[in-house]
């Protein structure tokens, strides 16, 4: 695994602003207290979470997460890290969402704990500050019907199993 520095570098090579680069940190940094509560791969949810927006270098699009992961690729990021990347937009999109938005028609929801973790603390950042579910909610209001069953049903698996809940991580706010 690479230094936190060398994953920036990455971002800053793939062509990401910093308030992108600031976001990933701040998903970082919310992930990791998640994946310690959790007993989950701390680098994997490390190295996933920094880099989980680097195909908004390319766009802004839901596209943005199968640009991420053939980015990552090309840069010889491991597997792993690169499904935590394609997985995690919103609480992961489903084979015909993916065909809908016109991009590869697979199955993009994420299903080990590393992805589950990365997505979900995803919704709860809003730029570099932590928000909460309804919040995200009340911001994604295009999302179709599966898509918000999908994102409470990741918020609840992902606060049960992590012993966290999102008003315990305001302190992040506070931090910054």
């Amino acid at each position: 695994m690479k230094t936190q520095d060398e994953y920036i570098l990455l971002l800053k090579k793939a062509g990401c602003d910093e308030k992108v680069i600031q976001h990933c940190i701040a998903v970082r940094d919310l992930s990791l207290i998640y994946a310690k509560n959790a007993g989950a791969d701390i680098e994997l949810v490390n190295a996933g979470a920094l880099l989980h927006d680097i195909g908004r270098s390319q766009t802004h699009s839901v596209a943005h997460g199968q640009i991420g992961a053939d980015i990552s690729r090309r840069f010889g990021i491991s597997e792993e890290i690169c499904l935590i990347i394609e997985r995690h937009v919103g609480a992961g999109l489903s084979a015909e969402e993916c065909r809908e938005y016109g991009l590869v028609p697979k199955d993009c929801i994420p299903l080990s704990p590393e992805e589950k973790i990365v997505a979900h603390c995803d919704n709860l950042i809003k730029g570099t500050k932590v928000i909460s579910v309804e919040e995200r909610l009340s911001l994604s209001s295009k999302l179709n019907p599966d898509a918000i069953k999908r994102l409470k049903k990741l918020s609840e698996e992902i606060e049960k199993f992590s012993g966290k809940n999102t008003k315990g991580t305001k302190r992040i706010n506070r931090e910054k």
